[in-house]
């Protein structure tokens, strides 16, 4: 299984309901005056040589980007990047994410409980470890409720994803699994349920994301959201027909297991996100992410599968209209 270093982004921070059009994120330079290194850091990245072949970013926070939402759409046009799926984390975020694919074509989106908020909304949040502000315990009384919303947000036309749910043994100790494997529980009904992609956070939690789906019985479609494992576990969802989008972190250094992953995965299995703002692709690494960097993760893929970069764009592509049913 691939090391903590090949994980995904940070497993869950802020929500969509701060974010609207004119407002700014956490990846926007500041103008404290504390150098033009950190200045430099904070500066958005260049745009990449456009693609041939339009693809869509499977995996994003709009919420939690910089600038607006019209320019974010624009910029990824721009390169080739046609259509993004935006991703809800807890309530405000989906109810965010479901409002801004209503309000603009080309941004489908997905809806859920991140597996580090279901804890949270059980047990609370004294200590702030989530690093979300201090939360009173609600107890299974209110994860019910917030499950409910959910699974009325997952029936909305625009919605055509369950998701980010799963398991994340890095960010949630032991007190908080039962929590985290109850609502990812629910969230499988939902996604068979609404006939919706079941879209997986998973971090150091393979064989149990595994044995839940199993259990449960896997929906039709299941996306591994910024794909995590090693070649073993490519080799075992490839078997089971799952979708693995691979995310900026694949271009990483230390991310060998990750490549190993995405060279025997098959084709037609193959998604690319960006999961912005974070895990900015090589060389950007530590600046802040956006949808139209993904020219940059799709054309080191390439390189990894030993195809041309038109032929995977159109693979993925195709992946992805079919995964989210646009």
């Amino acid at each position: 299984m691939a090391a903590a270093t090949s994980s995904g982004g940070p497993g869950y921070s802020g929500s969509g309901s701060g974010k609207r059009d004119g407002a700014t994120g956490p990846g926007q330079a500041g103008s404290s005056g504390k150098g033009s290194a950190k200045a430099g850091k904070n500066a958005p990245p260049p745009l990449p040589e456009p693609l041939r072949v339009p693809v869509a970013d499977s995996h994003t926070h709009l919420d939690m980007q910089s600038g607006t939402v019209g320019d974010a759409l624009a910029k990824a046009a721009a390169v080739g990047v046609t259509t993004v799926i935006q991703v809800g984390c807890d309530i405000a975020g989906s109810r965010w994410a479901a409002e801004t694919a209503a309000a603009h074509g080309s941004v489908w989106a997905t809806v859920a409980l991140h597996p580090n908020e279901a804890p949270r909304i059980v047990l609370g949040d004294p200590d702030g470890w989530s690093r979300q502000g201090a939360r009173e315990p609600g107890g299974e009384a209110a994860l019910d409720a917030a499950l409910d919303e959910i699974d009325a947000l997952a029936g909305l036309p625009q919605v055509r994803g369950v998701g980010e749910t799963g398991l994340d043994h890095f960010r949630t100790g032991p007190e908080g699994m039962a929590a985290q494997e109850r609502s990812f529980r629910r969230h499988i009904d939902m996604a068979k349920r609404h006939g919706k992609a079941l879209v997986i956070h998973d971090r150091e939690a393979h064989a149990d994301v595994l044995r839940v789906l199993d259990e449960e019985g896997a929906p039709g479609t299941v996306v591994f959201h910024c794909f995590s494992g090693d070649a073993e576990m490519a080799k075992i969802c490839a078997g089971q027909g799952y979708l693995m989008s691979f995310a900026g972190n694949v271009t990483f250094k230390n991310a060998q297991p990750l490549r190993d992953a995405l060279a025997v995965a098959p084709l037609d299995l193959l998604l690319v996100e960006t999961d912005a703002p974070f895990l900015t692709p090589a060389p950007y690494r530590g600046r802040p992410n956006a949808p139209y960097l993904i020219p940059l993760t799709l054309r080191a893929m390439a390189e990894v599968k030993g195809v041309p970069e038109d032929a995977l764009a159109e693979a993925v592509a195709a992946n992805t209209a079919r995964a989210f049913g646009y």
